[in-house]
């Protein structure tokens, strides 16, 4: 590997990325959009399920399937590696990574806690490696299409943002998400929390102060289920988010209150659900709902259909890919993943605290 002013710079030959970890997030969030990124080459798949491991074998034929992490780590085996691993591992494995000499990509939460991530951040500057994280939901259609009205001032002046993600799951599937070790940053809050609050904080900016509720409704679970946060942006915007494994009615994904108008946004992007079913990232209908009404603006009675921005999670990789080609910033600083992490623990302190805290 070709490498000049930072790690990670090269002059040409596909990257050889390796996956750590083939679950949901390895298998339908990363692996195809890796094999779909020019320039990049999906050598290897890390898992010791057998299962997960004939599934990756059927569909990447070309990448190799590696029982043990440790044959990772060695000179010559990557360029790149993805952590697709459970939260308490993202530490660890992406320390490792960086001082095996390789660029390194972190599914969200890239750690508990900001001062890890911070510190990750350290570490990959004084190595001269490449490191970034994976919010992939800045490329949902419906954040791409607010962000394009916003450009437009179609809106007016924001005054309030309400985003939603909920489920109607009542009952606990167990594992570690479900876990209340902090260690494990398990539940909402890190998981779609995440999320959330990097679309409110890349929209409208740095959080004077939070107000949350997080609760834990299900039998069987120590994790948070059902969460509410409140923000007060220092730019004047208050943004409201909700995460729910319980929500046995859904409300929008979206509703964006401006003083010229309001954007609903009835739908959740579509791009999971079609990853999830094994399509191939690309194409005309790529990141498109399907329903014409998905998205509309409204100025009271009078509502009209937008016209969606779609959306695409292959811009990620896209970015990765430039970033360690050319040695320039990558598509997701961890300064701002470390943000968020500072939100999420002002959450935290007002849900125990039953008060509104300062970020």
């Amino acid at each position: 590997m070709a490498s000049a002013a930072r790690g990670g710079e090269r002059s040409g030959g596909e990257i050889r990325v390796v996956l750590l970890g083939y679950g949901l997030a390895g298998a339908a969030f990363h692996a195809p959009l890796i094999a779909a990124t020019p320039g990049m080459m999906l050598s290897g798949i890390v898992t010791a399920n057998p299962d997960r491991a004939a599934a990756a074998r059927s569909r990447y034929p070309g990448a190799r399937v590696i029982p043990n992490v440790d044959e990772v780590f060695v000179p010559g085996a990557a360029d790149l590696v993805v952590v697709a691993t459970p939260n308490a591992t993202h530490v660890p494995l992406a320390t490792r990574a960086l001082h095996a000499g390789l660029d390194v990509v972190v599914d969200k939460p890239i750690a508990p806690t900001a001062d890890e991530a911070r510190r990750l951040q350290d570490l990959a500057d004084s190595l001269r490696r490449m490191i970034t994280v994976y919010q992939n939901r800045r490329w949902d259609t419906d954040f791409l299409t607010l962000q394009s009205l916003l450009d437009a001032g179609s809106l007016g002046t924001v005054r309030r943002f309400e985003s939603r993600f909920e489920t109607w799951s009542p009952h606990a599937k167990g594992g570690w998400r479900e876990s209340g070790d902090p260690e494990q940053a398990g539940g909402l809050l890190y998981d779609l929390g995440a999320h959330l609050l990097d679309q409110a904080v890349c929209l409208f900016g740095p959080v004077g102060d939070v107000y949350a509720e997080v609760d834990v409704r299900r039998a069987g679970v120590a994790a948070d289920d059902d969460v509410f946060i409140a923000l007060r942006h220092t730019g004047g915007v208050r943004s409201h988010l909700w995460l729910s494994k319980v929500a046995a009615q859904l409300g929008p994904r979206m509703r964006v209150l401006g003083s010229r108008g309001a954007f609903v946004a009835h739908r959740l992007d579509p791009q999971e659900a079609a990853l999830r079913a094994g399509r191939t990232p690309g194409g005309p209908r790529w990141g498109l709902h399907p329903e014409v009404d998905a998205y509309q603006l409204s100025h009271g009675e009078a509502v009209e259909p937008v016209e969606p921005v779609p959306g695409d999670y292959g811009a990620f990789y896209r970015g990765v890919e430039h970033a360690v080609r050319t040695g320039t910033g990558p598509p997701v600083p961890v300064a701002q993943a470390a943000y968020v992490l500072d939100v999420i623990a002002a959450a935290r302190d007002s849900a125990r605290t039953h008060t509104v805290v300062a970020v």
